[in-house]
């Protein structure tokens, strides 16, 4: 299968060249940021597209606010990482006239704050715990986090600035570089504590577990839904059909990106693809599976 070339974006959407040059060679546009269920499920609707429904579709890889933005520009035609209710409240405050929900694409998804099984859970247990000295110290001060944009990243400063009034420096990062720091400190049995989200590999690949967090800042049980521009539907009604249907369990989910990591994203994608033909035929066709 002949891939289009991912194309990254800085800062805003560059929406005249988006709407000049590549977009209006391409049939359908899809955004997404470099988070590991991001990436598969966007790689998975990419190669379904472009295989079972004759369409070229260009991945445009941006941070999560831009992304937003170019959606209800009309910059990019969807994204699959919309975070509802709370996560991405705010930016959809700002877009959602603009934009249309083409519906969910998996349910318990969840953020937090996540350590490695063998941290004594006597000692760290919950977010207050991080208060205590010792504590500190193991951690140096620091929790280890993921890019700077993300609406967990938007929470873990409320975390330490706010509700909980921690002394800590949360680290930007892309989600790549979080996993790498995690490994580092796994394969050294020494402290730290990740902001995390669910569905993630990590949880396949390691023993985690989620702090608690008493005060609910990082919030409850996520839905994340498909968005698309205003017009999509009408311009490309066999895509938006694909993607209103377009539904994972979040186990297989889970389990896909395990693979994903261990083995490729087009590897993984191939073999959910064999593995759920009913389920993906369903998807294209609208064609409920034979029991």
């Amino acid at each position: 299968m002949k891939h289009r070339m991912l194309k990254t974006l800085t800062g805003a959407v560059a929406g005249a060249t988006m709407m000049t040059g590549a977009a209006a060679a391409q049939d359908v546009t899809i955004g997404w940021t470099a988070w590991s269920d991001a990436e598969f499920v966007t790689k998975l609707s990419r190669t379904i597209m472009e295989d079972r429904m004759d369409l070229e579709v260009e991945l445009v890889q941006t941070d999560i606010a831009p992304q937003y933005q170019g959606v209800a520009d009309g910059d990019i035609d969807a994204m699959l990482m919309s975070w509802l209710p709370a996560t991405h409240s705010d930016y959809m405050d700002q877009v959602g006239d603009d934009v249309v929900n083409l519906g969910i694409l998996y349910t318990g998804a969840k953020l937090g704050w996540a350590v490695p099984a063998y941290i004594p859970e006597d000692q760290l247990s919950s977010i207050e715990d991080l208060k205590k000295e010792g504590v500190r110290d193991k951690l140096e001060g620091k929790i280890q986090g993921i890019d700077p944009g993300a609406g967990l990243m938007r929470l873990s400063n409320k975390v330490i600035d706010e509700d909980y009034n921690l002394d800590y420096n949360l680290i930007s990062a892309s989600g790549a570089a979080m996993t790498a720091a995690l490994d580092r400190a796994v394969n050294r049995d020494e402290w730290i504590v990740v902001t995390a989200w669910s569905p993630h590999w990590l949880f396949g690949a390691y023993e985690m577990r989620y702090l608690e967090d008493p005060k609910g800042t990082l919030g409850g049980p996520e839905r994340v839904h498909a968005i698309a521009r205003q017009g999509f539907y009408q311009d490309q009604p066999d895509a938006a059909a694909f993607l209103a249907r377009m539904s994972i369990p979040i186990d297989d989910l889970q389990a896909a990106m395990y693979d994903a990591n261990e083995n490729g994203y087009d590897t993984a994608v191939d073999n959910y693809i064999k593995a759920n033909e009913g389920r993906v035929n369903y998807w294209v066709t609208g064609d409920m599976p034979s029991s």
